[in-house]
């Protein structure tokens, strides 16, 4: 099999792909994240995941036999408003303390194209921060954590702490769920287990 293509600049992803075993090259995609007038967070996650996934497989080319390209988007939602990366500090301050001692939900999209078919998953994780003191808010920011991650803080790093309950997939929080994206790659005839055993797919 090719090496699947990976649309996405994000180290995590990178690194949960690793961990399923699989070989990929990167090819981040650059589109416009804008969300769209009336658009619910659930379709504008997938059409993030979809459109990152195609912009990718347009830049490339014909996709040959075999060949996947893999898009993925994460978002925190609180109540229906998506939080997504801080503008800066000020913004990333002010995202924690809307967080603080409440449940927001965390959407991940993953979208699997190949060269005739294409297969995309949505998974929802419900996410709940214990009440948060400002002057571990303003210690946080300062560690420049928050500002590339979507909702500003990351579950595998140092905002890990504030998390006191999670209902569903931690790595669709950190920004591929491993399950889910096994079982898309599987139905593209891509089974991670046989990448295990040597057997190749």
């Amino acid at each position: 099999m090719p090496p699947i293509v990976l649309a996405s600049a994000s180290p995590r992803r990178a690194e949960l792909l690793t961990q399923l075993g699989v070989t990929y090259t990167v090819a981040p995609a650059d589109i416009d994240e804008t969300p769209r007038n009336g658009e619910s967070p659930a379709d504008y996650v997938v059409r993030m995941a979809q459109e990152k996934a195609q912009a990718c497989s347009q830049s490339r080319g014909f996709l040959g036999d075999g060949e996947l390209v893999l898009g993925s988007d994460t978002s925190v939602v609180l109540g229906d408003q998506i939080l997504g990366k801080p503008a800066d500090t000020d913004d990333a301050v002010a995202m924690l303390k809307r967080l603080s001692g409440r449940s927001h939900r965390v959407m991940t999209a993953v979208a699997l194209l190949g060269r005739n078919q294409s297969w995309h998953t949505l998974v929802t994780t419900e996410v709940h921060f214990r009440t948060l003191a400002d002057e571990e808010i303003h210690a946080y920011v300062q560690t420049g954590e928050p500002l590339d991650k979507a909702g500003g803080y990351g579950i595998q790093g140092k905002g890990g702490v504030f998390v006191d309950e999670i209902h569903g997939s931690y790595s669709a929080v950190v920004g591929l769920p491993l399950t889910e994206t096994a079982g898309l790659l599987s139905d593209a005839g891509y089974p991670v287990w046989r990448l295990w055993s040597g057997a190749g797919c």
